[in-house]
């Protein structure tokens, strides 16, 4: 069933950060040259936190027994006042975003930018004057996927019905799944490893997991023309 079948029509696109709009590999390999292990290591075993559904925290605690992640933030941020540390520019964009917003903007849907991101990530967004109407971080609101306030609060700003919105992440239990029990419709990117094991599983996609499983934003454009 295409989204535009049946008496619910997306009028919105909502749309998760990592790897869903943001090539992470950067940040990635600048903790591995943090930590003192090879980047091959790092992404890795980032890899293997996906399969496992293991946070990326355990990451961290895997390759540095007790690591304190906020500490090591607040020791780099010191070495390295001037750098990006573990923040993104324009330069990480993934290259279909620009061109898949603006047509989709000029199809007529309401975008917005809705993710777990620390406060400097709406700053940094902001600053890529992407073609959307709003953008928000489960720091500015307080509440955090897979929350379902996070969802209501999505609903809220949308100012459209749950039925309405579709929710674009690339992780079934952050997004596609607790997006869905809101009653928004969903689809999943196979971006990052978590995407790519995610949209593998068995039931990722249809009754009980997306609506819609994509390798990019284009096709997201091609689904709601």
């Amino acid at each position: 069933m295409g989204l535009n079948e049946g008496e619910i029509v997306v009028r919105a696109l909502v749309f998760d950060v990592g790897e869903t709009l943001i090539d992470e590999t950067r940040i990635w390999s600048r903790w591995a040259d943090r930590l003192g292990v090879t980047r091959f290591t790092m992404l890795g075993v980032l890899g293997g936190m996906a399969a496992l559904d293991r946070s990326f925290e355990d990451a961290f605690r895997l390759l540095r027994p007790g690591f304190d992640v906020e500490a090591e933030q607040e020791a780099w941020r010191r070495d390295d006042p001037d750098g990006l540390r573990v923040n993104f520019d324009a330069d990480d964009l993934y290259p279909d975003v620009r061109p898949a917003l603006a047509a989709l903007r000029g199809l007529g849907h309401q975008l917005i930018i809705a993710g777990n991101q620390p406060p400097q990530a709406r700053d940094a967004l902001l600053a890529m004057d992407l073609p959307v109407d709003a953008i928000h971080t489960s720091d500015g609101w307080g509440v955090a996927k897979p929350a379902p306030e996070f969802f209501a609060r999505v609903a809220e700003v949308s100012g459209r019905e749950p039925g309405e919105i579709l929710y674009v992440g690339d992780r079934l239990d952050n997004d596609v799944l607790p997006a869905r029990a809101a009653g928004m419709r969903t689809a999943l990117i196979r971006r990052g490893p978590w995407g790519h094991l995610h949209a593998a599983r068995p039931g990722a996609r249809g009754a009980g997991g997306a609506d819609h499983v994509v390798d990019d934003l284009h096709a997201l454009v091609a689904i709601l023309t």
